[in-house]
């Protein structure tokens, strides 16, 4: 299998928003896009996505996990960023009529088919700054890809930054490519400097989440993690695993906490990273103003494990869809 996120499908599904309205969405051989180099996503980086997972079963057909909720996650996303919001119907047709024609692309569990529709404005005006923009394209990606984990789940390493922000205040919830950039360099300089895999930001001494995954913590009766606002990312990942932890009946404590309680914790709790692509990642070590702090023995925990291997059971149709997270292809 190819590095994760660099191969796709060979067709992509597209519609513009033109004059409007949206017009009629189609599926097309995937190839370059045509865009205006004063297209207003260039110059102002109206733009949002959605990442998530489909998987093929032993019956030959494809699961999708949380359609409607990502579905609405984008809406919101768009909407956040005053670009045209597509409407949810459109959208969810869009991605399984593209998956249906795409099923036998799907490798079998626990390899899967990552989903990308991405939306971006379109206006080609570079005096736009203070205005959005009126044209759009949204269009979805398909990417098979493999286990994440190919030599098996490893403990990761964090910096734990407690001056820094992943994002602005306003747009922490929203999938948009801009926070990304921001949690770039400050990862990269952390990566090169600490050794770390990621950075856990805490903005005055509050802590929030990593670059890319939402952060978590548990013991064998608790899972503690920060309240959903608008400073992160409202990851499905971890709303997927708050409930599944209570249908295994732990308490969900949905708190904010500061570095000095995190420190203070990491020999009792378990520490993991939750997101799409990496499923319940266990956390090993902090990096704190200079020293390493071991998270219990460094090896992850029992907790972690069980939990992520209830989400992948779902995922894999190994155990039940009690919530409905799964839409049929």
């Amino acid at each position: 299998m190819s590095q994760f996120g660099t191969k796709f499908c060979d067709s992509f599904a597209t519609v513009r928003f033109e004059d409007g309205a949206w017009q009629t969405p189609t599926i097309q051989p995937l190839a370059p896009l045509a865009l205006h180099p004063a297209s207003h996503v260039f110059h102002y980086a109206s733009t949002c996505f959605e990442g998530f997972k489909a998987y093929r079963w032993k019956d030959g057909r494809a699961r999708v996990f949380r359609l409607d909720d990502h579905v609405a996650r984008m809406r919101k996303s768009a909407e956040s960023l005053r670009l045209p919001i597509p409407e949810a119907n459109t959208l969810s047709d869009m991605v399984v009529d593209l998956i249906a024609q795409h099923v036998e692309d799907i490798p079998e569990p626990p390899s899967s088919l990552y989903i990308r529709p991405t939306l971006v404005g379109t206006t080609p005006n570079i005096g736009a700054a203070a205005a959005p923009a009126s044209d759009a394209l949204l269009f979805v990606l398909l990417s098979p890809v493999g286990d994440y984990f190919s030599g098996g789940v490893q403990p990761l390493k964090l910096l734990v930054d407690d001056v820094r922000t992943r994002s602005t205040a306003q747009l922490g919830s929203t999938k948009t490519g801009g926070n990304y950039a921001a949690a770039l360099g400050p990862t990269l300089d952390a990566q090169r400097e600490f050794g770390v895999h990621q950075v856990l930001f805490c903005p005055n001494g509050d802590v929030q989440e990593t670059g890319a995954a939402n952060f978590i913590l548990l013991t064998d009766d608790e899972v503690i993690t920060k309240p959903l606002d608008d400073s992160f990312l409202h990851g499905m990942t971890r709303t997927s695993i708050l409930t599944l932890a209570e249908d295994l009946g732990y308490r969900v404590n949905e708190r904010n906490f500061t570095v000095t309680e995190l420190l203070e914790w990491a020999e009792t709790h378990e520490a993991a990273l939750s997101g799409t692509a990496a499923g319940l990642t266990p956390v090993g070590t902090f990096v704190y103003q200079g020293r390493e702090i071991t998270v219990r023995d460094g090896q992850g925990g029992g907790n972690t494990s069980k939990l992520r291997h209830a989400l992948q059971d779902v995922h894999y149709g190994q155990a039940p869809d009690p919530h409905g997270w799964l839409t049929v292809v």
